[in-house]
C-alpha cells in the first residue's frame, strides 16, 4: 500500500470536519427488516446529498499553500464532484471536474452551482478519470482521487467513528462499495477500535469489481458496468482500497437492480428517505437476506440521495413490481359482451385496483373467437397477486401470464 493509514489521521479528519460536515444521527430501529434490528446512517442528508464531502474536503484541507494556489481537479460519477466543488469553494481555490457525459443532470447542475468548472467526457467514470489525469498534467492541478487516496479514505472513515461513538453495541455495519474508498475508511476505523464488529460491503451485480477481486485475490478490471446505482459503477477497484478491503472487510455481496429498486421504495415509504441506487444497496442486501445478520444490531450506511427525479419514477415502478405491489396479467377471453366487466368485478372483489387495460383481438393465440386482455393492477403483495389469479381461474377465466 502507498501509505500506512493510522487511526490518528481519521481522528484528525474528524476535527477538521467538525464544523464542515453534517453528522446525521442514526435512525432506528426501523421496520425495514423483521429478521434483525436495523438502523440507518443517513449520509443522504449530508451537505451535497452524499458522504463524499467528507473525504474530498479533508484532502483539500491538507494541501500545501502552493497546491491550493494552483487548484484541484477531480473526476466523478457526480457525488465526489460536488464534494470537491464545495471543499474548493470553502478554501477559495479553483476546481475543475471531469464527469461522464451520462451523469444525471441533477448532479452536473449541482456541481456547477457550487462554482466548479465542469468538463463532460463521453463514456463512463473510467473515461472521465483518464481525461482528468491528462488535464492534471497539462494544467499543473492537484488530483483529488474519488476513492484511492489515503486522505480521502481517512475523511470517509469519520463515518465509522461516528457510528461506533453513537452505538457502541453495534454488531454489523453494511456499506456500499464502488471503488472502495468509503468501506476502506469505515472498516479501518471500526476494526481498529472494535475488531469484533462485522463490516460488510455491497456492490451492484452489474458492477462487482471489488467483489470479484476479493474472490480472485487480485484486482480485476471489468469490461463494462451496468447498473442503476451510478454512484458505484466502477470497473476497477483502487490499489489502496483493494488491500484495505482484503484486510478489514468481512465479506462483499451483490444485489440486483430490482432489489435496489425495492430498497429505494422501502426507504421512501417506511422512512421518508430518498436514497440513490448506491445508497440503497446496503438496505437491499439486508432486505433480501444476502448477509448473515439475523438477530443482530445492524447499521446500513445510506451513502447518498442524489437520484435523478426522472429515474426515481422508473425505480418506484420497478420497486412496486418486485414487491408484488403492481402486477400485469394476460387473460385469454371469449370475445363476447360482458367479459371485461366480469374480470374487473372479480379483481375489485379481491381487493385489486385496475390501473390499465389493453384489449387485443389480433394477438390472441387461442380459438378464432378469442381475444387477449392485458390488465395492469395495484396489489398488496405477491400472495395477493396469487389470490387474484386464483379467483379469476376459479371463475373460468384462462390466465395466460401473470406476475
Amino acid at each position: 500500500m502507498n501509505t500506512d493509514l493510522k487511526i490518528s489521521e481519521i481522528y484528525k479528519a474528524q476535527q477538521v470536519l467538525k464544523d464542515v460536515a453534517r453528522h446525521p444521527k442514526l435512525i432506528g430501529p426501523t421496520d425495514i427488516s423483521t429478521k434483525c434490528e436495523l438502523y440507518l446512517k443517513p449520509e443522504n442528508l449530508q451537505h451535497t446529498g452524499s458522504f463524499k464531502l467528507r473525504g474530498a474536503y479533508y484532502k483539500i484541507s491538507q494541501l500545501s499553500d502552493e497546491e491550493k494556489q494552483r487548484g484541484v481537479i477531480a473526476c466523478s460519477a457526480g457525488n465526489h464532484a460536488q464534494g470537491v466543488a464545495l471543499g474548493a469553494k470553502h478554501n477559495g481555490i479553483r476546481a475543475l471536474i471531469c464527469l461522464p457525459a451520462g451523469a444525471p443532470i441533477s448532479k452536473i447542475e449541482a456541481t456547477k452551482k457550487l462554482g466548479a468548472e465542469v468538463v463532460l467526457v463521453p463514456g463512463v467514470y473510467d473515461d472521465a478519470y483518464n481525461r482528468a489525469l491528462e488535464l492534471r498534467d497539462e494544467l499543473g492541478l492537484t488530483f483529488v482521487h474519488p476513492f484511492d487516496d489515503p486522505l480521502v479514505i481517512a475523511g470517509q472513515g469519520t463515518i465509522g467513528l461516528e457510528i461506533i461513538e453513537e452505538m457502541p453495541d453495534v454488531e454489523a455495519i453494511v456499506v456500499p462499495v464502488g471503488g472502495g474508498g468509503l468501506i476502506s475508511g469505515v472498516a479501518f476505523a471500526v476494526k481498529t477500535l472494535r475488531p469484533d464488529v462485522k463490516v460488510y460491503g455491497v456492490q451492484a451485480a452489474g458492477a462487482s469489481s471489488m467483489e470479484q477481486a476479493l474472490k480472485k485475490g487480485e484486482r480485476i478490471r471489468l469490461d463494462s458496468v451496468s447498473t442503476i446505482a451510478d454512484g458505484i459503477a466502477v470497473k476497477e477497484a483502487g490499489v489502496n482500497t483493494f488491500e484495505m478491503c482484503s484486510q478489514y472487510v468481512d465479506e462483499i455481496v451483490t444485489v440486483t437492480d430490482d432489489e435496489i429498486s425495492a430498497a429505494i421504495l422501502a426507504l421512501i415509504e417506511k422512512q421518508k428517505l430518498i436514497a440513490e441506487g448506491a445508497g440503497a444497496t446496503p438496505v437491499a442486501a439486508v432486505m433480501f437476506n444476502k448477509l448473515p445478520v439475523d438477530g443482530k444490531k445492524v447499521v446500513c450506511l445510506v451513502s447518498g440521495g442524489n437520484i435523478d427525479v426522472t429515474s426515481l419514477n422508473r425505480v418506484i415502478t420497478r420497486g412496486m413490481a418486485v414487491g408484488g405491489r403492481m402486477s400485469t396479467m394476460t387473460l385469454e377471453l371469449v370475445d363476447q359482451p360482458g367479459q371485461l366487466s366480469a374480470v374487473c368485478n372479480i379483481i375489485a372483489r379481491e381487493g385489486g385496483n385496475v390501473i390499465a387495460v389493453t384489449h387485443e383481438r389480433s394477438k390472441a393465440t387461442g380459438p378464432i373467437n378469442s381475444c387477449a386482455l392485458h390488465v395492469e393492477l395495484e396489489t398488496r403483495n405477491h400472495d395477493h397477486v396469487e389470490q387474484v389469479k386464483r379467483a379469476l381461474t376459479e371463475a373460468g377465466f384462462k390466465v395466460v401470464k401473470g406476475h
